[in-house]
């Protein structure tokens, strides 16, 4: 039986008490049920319960009603899977079962996400080695396995891919991650203090403003903090900046992983142009010491609003140039096209998020969706491809690259007046909330719990990566392996916005 479960916003408290506690296994077919329905599993995650019990929370989203909902239950050794009905749930059992020594039965592929001490120490639990874990694999005739990582050449993060392989047929990737697990979220519970917001600017460095918009909107929620108009335009356009920016760095090395260097070479230069767009508003390239809980530490006047415009506009019209040059070469569509596709249905039985989603044809996108700050006052338009191969995620990136660049343009024009800040009152006793933010490679979902003190008792957050390291995957089935660098450029997700 169905029950009717509290309707909230994105950045609305809701308080404790109103989210039911159900029975585990109805707890389970209300996720089922909503997600089958069209709804998504934004997150699930545990937190400490008395009597040595681990409180499972869930929170669903209904694009349709741009609204959230949660729900929660209470266990102890082990519940049933949600996975085998519900693949949204995947990654997520794999951490709760990695965080509280909890066993989801039936889950088909349990083994850690990341590698630390559990939460919870009890029974059997002990730290695993890093590294150390068991691996799918294939037997049969000339099947073999080729391992990548987790050191890699060159600067890059760690990570581990085991590719099971028939010749040069990818059978299955295996993707192993948490070589840098940080105990983000450890650390913020207690807060917020004057460390939490330098922990949420560097959780994903390259998501600094995505995920210090999630945090702000989360306090400032709690706190019943009204941001003024003129600091939620200043976040909105350094929001949309770190988008183009990184898309058109993307665009770069997608064309250099296919050896066209001309555009890799261009992209590579234009990129910096817009990071030093946010420089030149905060004097951070990442935007970071700009956001906080209130409002924005930095202003646009009259002239430096004009000189980013004219700034904008050059930035845009090379990156233009620089993409024609990929667009028109039919040696960079022939790799491009067709390469690690990924379907709507799979998109959406998985669960992914961003231009990956988009690319598939699948609408997410949380300006729209959920919108908070300035996007409940100014649209985007979706920006989406129906092929979901490396050039769907490309051309996603190209059309988001251009609406940004309209809005930020816009804004600037714009800009309303007032203050950029203001003070913030202490945060409510127990209640939750829920922050989303359309960072640039897919939605940012931060959940801030509170104790009777109004402090964090449970601060969970999901990078985008998240949700996308398994979409990465399924896209190399049956492509060729020397496709791996492709698609995974295509994705470009984060290592630390993972392990945290």
């Amino acid at each position: 039986m169905t029950i009717s479960l509290p309707s909230f916003h994105s950045g609305e408290p809701v308080a404790l008490a109103s989210v039911p506690c159900l029975p585990v296994r109805q707890f389970r077919a209300e996720i089922i049920s909503a997600v089958h329905a069209g709804s998504t599993l934004t997150a699930l995650f545990g937190a400490p319960a008395e009597n040595s019990e681990i409180h499972l929370f869930g929170v669903l989203a209904d694009s349709i009603s741009s609204s959230l909902s949660a729900l929660s239950a209470k266990v102890n050794e082990a519940y049933p899977s949600l996975t085998v009905e519900c693949t949204q749930a995947h990654w997520f059992e794999r951490e709760i079962a990695e965080q509280w020594n909890i066993e989801p039965q039936g889950h088909p592929w349990l083994k850690p996400i990341r590698f630390h001490p559990p939460y919870r120490l009890s029974g059997a639990a002990r730290t695993p080695l890093s590294g150390a874990t068991e691996f799918f694999r294939l037997d049969g005739d000339e099947v073999h396995e080729v391992a990548v990582g987790p050191v890699h050449a060159g600067v890059i993060e760690p990570g581990h891919f085991r590719f099971q392989c028939h010749g040069e047929r990818v059978l299955h990737l295996e993707i192993s991650l948490g070589y840098q697990h940080r105990g983000v979220e450890a650390a913020l519970a207690g807060g917020p203090n004057k460390r939490a917001i330098h922990l949420i600017e560097t959780l994903s460095g390259d998501s600094s403003i995505g995920h210090a918009t999630a945090y702000c909107e989360a306090v400032e929620g709690l706190s019943g903090t009204a941001v003024p108009p003129r600091a939620l335009v200043l976040r909105g356009i350094a929001l949309e900046l770190e988008r183009i920016a990184n898309h058109t760095g993307d665009l770069g090395a997608l064309a250099g992983d296919v050896g066209y260097l001309p555009t890799a070479a261009y992209c590579g230069r234009i990129r910096g142009d817009f990071l030093n767009l946010t420089a030149a508003i905060c004097g951070s390239r990442f935007g970071r010491g700009m956001l906080r809980p209130g409002g924005v530490l930095s202003d646009v006047d009259a002239n430096l609003a004009g000189e980013l415009s004219r700034r904008l506009d050059k930035a845009l019209k090379d990156v233009e140039d620089a993409t024609r040059l990929m667009w028109d070469a039919p040696s960079v569509q022939a790799r491009f096209e067709d390469t690690g596709a990924i379907n709507a249905a799979t998109c959406k039985a998985l669960g992914l998020v961003g231009p990956a989603a988009r690319a598939s044809g699948v609408e997410r996108d949380v300006r729209q969706d959920a919108p908070s700050g300035i996007f409940r006052f100014a649209q985007i338009p979706i920006s989406k491809w129906n092929t979901g191969d490396v050039f769907a995620r490309a051309w996603v990136r190209w059309l988001e690259i251009q609406r940004s660049a309209v809005f930020v343009r816009e804004q600037l024009a714009s800009l309303p007046q007032g203050p950029t800040r203001i003070a913030v009152s202490p945060m409510a006793p127990a209640y939750l909330v829920v922050s989303l933010t359309e960072g640039w490679r897919g939605e940012i979902a931060h959940v801030a719990i509170t104790d009777d003190s109004g402090r964090f008792a449970r601060y969970k957050v999901i990078d985008p990566s998240f949700r996308n390291w398994m979409g990465l995957a399924i896209a190399m089935r049956d492509q060729q392996i020397s496709d791996f660098p492709l698609c995974n450029k295509s994705f470009n997700l984060s290592y630390c916005g993972h392990d945290l």
